[in-house]
Protein backbone atom coordinates (compact mmCIF):
# COMPACT_ATOMS: atom_id res chain seq x y z
CA UNK A 1 0.00 0.00 0.00
CA UNK A 2 1.23 3.49 -0.81
CA UNK A 3 0.61 6.31 1.65
CA UNK A 4 0.31 10.07 1.21
CA UNK A 5 0.19 12.25 4.31
CA UNK A 6 -1.08 15.82 4.34
CA UNK A 7 -2.45 18.50 6.63
CA UNK A 8 0.66 19.74 8.38
CA UNK A 9 1.37 23.40 8.90
CA UNK A 10 2.23 26.17 11.33
CA UNK A 11 -0.08 26.69 14.29
CA UNK A 12 0.09 28.53 17.57
CA UNK A 13 0.23 26.67 20.85
CA UNK A 14 -3.25 25.63 21.89
CA UNK A 15 -4.41 25.35 18.31
CA UNK A 16 -5.53 22.38 16.26
CA UNK A 17 -4.60 20.58 13.08
CA UNK A 18 -5.98 17.50 11.36
CA UNK A 19 -3.60 15.26 9.49
CA UNK A 20 -4.82 12.94 6.77
CA UNK A 21 -3.17 9.92 5.22
CA UNK A 22 -4.61 8.60 1.98
CA UNK A 23 -3.78 5.03 1.03
CA UNK A 24 -3.83 3.36 -2.34
CA UNK A 25 -5.00 -0.18 -2.93
CA UNK A 26 -8.09 -2.22 -2.29
CA UNK A 27 -7.06 -3.82 0.99
CA UNK A 28 -6.78 -0.72 3.20
CA UNK A 29 -9.36 -2.13 5.60
CA UNK A 30 -7.04 -5.06 6.32
CA UNK A 31 -4.23 -2.89 7.65
CA UNK A 32 -3.48 -1.45 11.03
CA UNK A 33 -2.56 2.22 10.55
CA UNK A 34 -0.20 4.28 12.65
CA UNK A 35 1.16 7.77 13.08
CA UNK A 36 4.74 8.41 14.11
CA UNK A 37 6.74 11.60 14.44
CA UNK A 38 10.34 12.71 14.43
CA UNK A 39 11.46 15.99 15.91
CA UNK A 40 14.75 17.60 14.87
CA UNK A 41 17.65 15.82 16.51
CA UNK A 42 15.44 13.15 18.04
CA UNK A 43 14.53 9.60 17.23
CA UNK A 44 11.26 8.68 15.61
CA UNK A 45 8.53 8.00 18.13
CA UNK A 46 5.15 6.31 18.06
CA UNK A 47 2.15 8.65 18.32
CA UNK A 48 -1.02 6.64 17.70
CA UNK A 49 -2.33 3.52 15.99
CA UNK A 50 -5.70 2.10 15.05
CA UNK A 51 -6.50 -1.43 14.01
CA UNK A 52 -8.29 -2.33 10.81
CA UNK A 53 -11.84 -1.77 12.05
CA UNK A 54 -11.16 0.86 14.70
CA UNK A 55 -11.87 -1.49 17.55
CA UNK A 56 -8.40 -1.14 19.08
CA UNK A 57 -6.59 2.18 19.45
CA UNK A 58 -3.35 3.11 21.16
CA UNK A 59 -1.70 6.45 21.98
CA UNK A 60 1.61 7.52 23.40
CA UNK A 61 1.03 9.01 26.84
CA UNK A 62 2.14 12.50 25.83
CA UNK A 63 -0.74 12.92 23.35
CA UNK A 64 -3.51 10.94 25.04
CA UNK A 65 -6.52 13.19 25.59
CA UNK A 66 -5.32 15.71 23.00
CA UNK A 67 -4.98 13.66 19.79
CA UNK A 68 -7.58 11.41 18.20
CA UNK A 69 -6.86 8.83 15.54
CA UNK A 70 -9.67 7.64 13.29
CA UNK A 71 -10.14 6.00 9.93
CA UNK A 72 -12.63 5.90 7.10
CA UNK A 73 -12.21 2.61 5.28
CA UNK A 74 -14.60 3.70 2.52
CA UNK A 75 -12.21 6.58 1.74
CA UNK A 76 -8.97 4.64 2.36
CA UNK A 77 -7.94 7.38 4.76
CA UNK A 78 -6.68 7.60 8.32
CA UNK A 79 -6.79 10.84 10.29
CA UNK A 80 -5.02 12.34 13.26
CA UNK A 81 -6.95 15.15 14.92
CA UNK A 82 -4.52 17.14 17.03
CA UNK A 83 -5.95 19.56 19.60
CA UNK A 84 -4.32 21.63 22.34
CA UNK A 85 -1.06 21.53 20.44
CA UNK A 86 2.15 22.25 22.28
CA UNK A 87 5.55 23.40 20.98
CA UNK A 88 6.92 19.97 21.85
CA UNK A 89 4.54 18.47 19.28
CA UNK A 90 6.64 20.09 16.54
CA UNK A 91 7.88 17.30 14.29
CA UNK A 92 7.66 15.61 10.93
CA UNK A 93 4.65 13.32 11.14
CA UNK A 94 4.54 10.04 9.22
CA UNK A 95 1.72 7.63 8.61
CA UNK A 96 2.47 3.95 8.29
CA UNK A 97 0.69 0.68 7.72
CA UNK A 98 1.10 -2.91 8.84
CA UNK A 99 -0.74 -6.09 8.12
CA UNK A 100 -2.57 -7.57 11.05
CA UNK A 101 -2.98 -6.55 14.65
CA UNK A 102 -2.19 -3.25 16.28
CA UNK A 103 1.37 -2.41 17.28
CA UNK A 104 3.24 0.57 18.68
CA UNK A 105 6.59 -0.55 17.29
CA UNK A 106 7.85 1.27 14.23
CA UNK A 107 9.73 -1.75 12.94
CA UNK A 108 6.45 -3.65 12.69
CA UNK A 109 5.14 -1.24 10.05
CA UNK A 110 6.06 -2.06 6.49
CA UNK A 111 4.86 0.93 4.45
CA UNK A 112 5.52 4.59 5.22
CA UNK A 113 4.31 7.88 3.82
CA UNK A 114 6.58 10.82 3.06
CA UNK A 115 5.80 12.86 6.17
CA UNK A 116 4.05 16.14 6.79
CA UNK A 117 5.60 18.88 8.92
CA UNK A 118 3.81 20.22 11.98
CA UNK A 119 5.24 23.33 13.61
CA UNK A 120 3.75 24.67 16.83
CA UNK A 121 4.83 28.14 17.88
CA UNK A 122 4.82 29.30 21.49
Amino acid sequence: VQLQASGGGLVQAGGSLRLSCAASGRTFSSYTMGWFRQAPGKEREFVAAIDRNGGSISYVNSVRGRFTISRDNAKNTVYLQMDSLKPEDTALYFCASKWGTISTMGQAFSSWGQGTLVTVSS
